[in-house]
């Protein structure tokens, strides 16, 4: 890299796990029959919560509602650039009610908030890095979805195809290092093997100093990261990934969130981030 990675103080907005479960299959992770610990994802949660707080940043939260037991993962819920709010419509009928709360907190809290018109599950498949918001499609959010959000923050939006069922929303295969709010085009870290031929040659073509992980480090959930800049925050199973990291000037920060990959989630899910200015 030609410079140090600069970290930069972020604001998060999370759900406490309090009636975390697994109730129904809507990705190949979730097995019903399996038991869930509710007292350990809620340690793990707070330790998440502890590790955003101890390097700077901000933590506020939805309150948990009984019944919901995916409100936890905070990132599906919206995209928000420049204070304004893109709000979420589930594809799986068992989690469109989560999305009442949360945008109940975000006009409490002063924000203008979009309601999709089509299947859009926040920042689960919309990624804002430098000019682009990456937009993940194939499992979930649809492309249709992709031009409403084009039209309402009138940034460019590029597609990506998804091909794996294990890394259905983009926030599973890909995470911003560098946001780009310095100028440029930022970095990402992603796993090739996730993404349609042509979508893999895009990001090649966008991205070309990228940080290619392997599908390893994508099924411990070591794509499903967040940085501050430099600090990564990231799950301790995807060791490779951070030794690379490390190797580049990021310091890994590793929090085990592995009860909720039962769920098919982890610190990205668990994390929205809220950007008060445009990238």
């Amino acid at each position: 890299m030609s410079h140090s990675p600069v970290p930069r103080p972020r604001r998060f907005l999370m759900c406490e796990p309090r009636f975390f479960d697994v109730r129904y299959a809507i990705n190949p992770w979730m097995h019903p029959e399996a038991p869930v610990h509710v007292g350990r994802a809620q340690a793990q949660w707070r330790a998440l919560v502890e590790a955003y707080r101890a390097h700077g940043h901000t933590v506020e939260t939805v309150v948990p509602v009984p019944g919901l037991p995916d409100m936890v993962f905070a990132a599906n819920h919206a995209l928000t650039v420049g204070g304004r709010v893109f709000g979420s419509l589930f594809r799986a009928a068992e989690r469109r009610p989560e999305s009442v709360p949360y945008t109940a907190w975000f006009k409490d809290a002063g924000f203008e908030v979009q309601q999709p018109g089509s299947v859009c599950e926040g920042e689960g498949d919309l990624v804002p890095v430098g000019r682009w918001v990456l937009a993940g499609t194939g499992f979930r959010t649809t492309r249709q979805a992709h031009h409403e959000v084009q039209e309402y923050f009138g940034r460019p939006v590029v597609s990506l195809t998804l091909v794996d069922p294990y890394f259905y929303h983009l926030d599973t295969a890909l995470f911003v290092l560098d946001d780009g709010r310095d100028g440029g085009d930022g970095r990402i870290a992603y796993h090739p093997g996730a993404f349609s031929p042509g979508s893999r040659e895009v990001l090649a073509r966008l991205y070309p100093d990228a940080v290619l992980a392997t599908r390893e480090d994508a099924m411990a959930f070591g794509l499903n990261s967040v940085s501050d800049g430099r600090h990564v925050f990231v799950a301790p199973g995807a060791t490779a990934l951070a030794d690379r990291l490390a190797g580049l000037g990021y310091l890994p920060v590793p929090v085990d969130l592995s009860e909720f990959h039962k769920a098919g989630g982890g610190i990205k899910c668990c994390t929205q981030e809220i950007r008060e200015n445009p990238s």
